[in-house]
């Protein structure tokens, strides 16, 4: 390991949430730190709210005041750049402009030794960009930290064009070092984590825009069946439409309008309207004293199933067939079946593979056609989102309904949709994970770590390809294109590779 030894001095420009949280995570460490901010006092300032923040975990017994008294007293505040001189490594945590960036690191430049690693935490700016009026160019990284930065494990370690990789290695061992999630990644637009975060936004305003479920039920189905922790309606009202929209628009300009990351109108509406969230009170919700919240659509209660037939193998399914075991349904398998299902008392249902339920109930002359939705675990799920073909009776939805309420599961009824909700969000996390890959921006690994920790998702997009099965994800997005006709939803060269070689992501071709 190259990391920087604990008697190294580290200096952090910019004392706000985020830079004063990475100042604290360096202190926690054993590190000198240098504290810097151009407005008079927030350094101080910083380091004030830092130690508030302590006392919270004092009073949890999470820390003693002694350890909070040490971790404090090795931040100091500094009121000039000229203080940064004898730090070896420099982050800066300041606006989101360029050439104030670029100005800051040329004065450093002059400021600190030959040796020093200059850092930027920048999320949006490329790295190559900032590095490029330098010179010293090669002594240049990107150090993205996530907010709040003391919790959050990822950090995101990014070469520009001139980045020495030596320098890269000593930044990514260092973060490690502090406690942290590093991953390497090369300075593309949204680097990894803005850049496949994308669809867990973009799939759900599509649905929502084609009313395919409302707001409410979207959430609850990303959270109860697709193990997420938070819905993307409830993230980007917290995150603030104006940040969440932004970032978007960045990133669809940063790739020439690559239709991929087409901004939603749902989205502009609200912008236009200032319903910006949390922070203005209404955004996707109401957040205003005593305002009612929506419910999810959540259908009544039917009867049990008696016996039900299980065609072929369910695959990420299979774990269904012990549930209705459990739950005293006898089951009749059917092992010679071309294709998967599972049937009850005239009805088929089926797991979604990106087509609507009315195509297929058409092409197979099979009117009582039921679809069900991806789970993270179906073991776990408590609830499942199911929708029928227009050419289905509504009896039909409600044998699916109480065949899932048999086995402990809240049933959400959705328009037929393609792909559903999680189905269709999982593959295209899963497919702009893979372009990620393709385009030499990381590796498969760090896209899982990346997007574990520093969104919290419940796994990893790739680990779930592979556990989906990469050929299932080929064919949803092969069905969500012909559907729609647009190249928003083509499929990653390495998605075809991986099917073609029937090889997991983290697999490498034989030599």
């Amino acid at each position: 390991m190259t990391a920087l030894p604990t008697t190294s001095t580290i200096a952090v420009i910019g004392a706000g949430t985020m830079g004063a949280g990475i100042a604290q995570v360096a202190a926690a460490t054993g590190h000198s730190v240098l504290l810097f901010d151009a407005a008079e006092g927030a350094a101080q300032s910083g380091i004030d709210k830092t130690r508030k923040g302590l006392d919270r975990l004092i009073a949890k017994g999470k820390m003693t005041a002694e350890q909070a008294d040490a971790l404090t007293g090795r931040i100091s505040a500094c009121g000039s750049l000229d203080e940064l001189a004898p730090a070896k490594l420099v982050v800066e945590a300041i606006v989101e402009k360029l050439d104030i960036k670029q100005s800051v690191f040329a004065q450093l430049e002059d400021i600190c030794g030959d040796d020093v690693i200059l850092a930027t935490n920048t999320s949006s700016i490329s790295v190559t960009a900032i590095a490029a009026g330098l010179k010293r160019p090669e002594r240049l990284v990107g150090m993205h930290f996530f907010n709040p930065a003391p919790v959050m494990k990822l950090v995101e370690v990014i070469s520009g064009l001139a980045s020495d990789a030596e320098v890269a290695q000593i930044v990514f061992d260092t973060a490690a070092h502090w406690g942290k999630h590093p991953v390497m990644a090369k300075s593309t637009p949204g680097f990894i984590v803005n850049r496949v975060a994308r669809p867990f936004y973009a799939e759900a305003l599509r649905v929502l825009q084609e009313g395919g479920a409302d707001v409410a039920t979207i959430d609850a189905v990303m959270r109860e069946s697709g193990g997420f922790r938070m819905g993307p309606f409830q993230l980007m009202d917290l995150i603030g439409m104006d940040v969440n929209y932004a970032v978007t628009n960045s990133v669809f300009n940063a790739y020439y309008q690559d239709q991929r990351f087409l901004p939603s109108l749902v989205q502009q509406e609200l912008m236009q309207a200032g319903r910006l969230g949390r922070k203005t009170g209404h955004g996707f919700y109401n957040y205003a004293e005593g305002a009612e919240q929506p419910a999810p659509n959540t259908t009544e209660q039917w009867p049990k199933p008696e016996r039900v037939i299980v065609g072929g193998h369910l695959g990420v399914a299979e774990s269904l067939i012990a549930q209705m075991e459990a739950a005293e349904i006898a089951i009749v398998r059917s092992e010679e079946s071309d294709h998967d299902f599972i049937w009850v008392d005239g009805v088929e249902l089926r797991l979604t593979e990106g087509a609507i339920a009315t195509e297929l109930a058409a092409e197979e002359e099979l009117n009582e056609l039921v679809l069900f939705d991806l789970a993270l675990d179906y073991n776990h799920a408590t609830r499942i989102a199911i929708t029928k073909a227009d050419q289905a009776s509504d009896e039909a939805l409600q044998k699916a309904a109480g065949l899932f309420q048999a086995i402990g599961k809240q049933v959400s009824v959705i328009d037929d949709i393609p792909g559903m909700i999680v189905m269709r969000t999982v593959c295209m996390l899963a497919n702009e994970g893979a372009d990620a890959v393709n385009q030499g921006v990381c590796n498969a690994e760090a896209v899982d770590i990346a997007m574990k920790g520093g969104v919290n998702y419940p796994q990893g997009p790739l680990a779930w390809a592979d556990q989906l099965g990469v050929p299932v994800v080929a064919t949803v997005l092969e069905n969500l294109a012909l559907l729609y006709g647009e190249d928003r939803y083509r499929i990653s060269p390495l998605i075809q590779r991986k099917c073609f070689a029937e090889q997991s992501f983290f697999e490498t071709p034989s030599s």
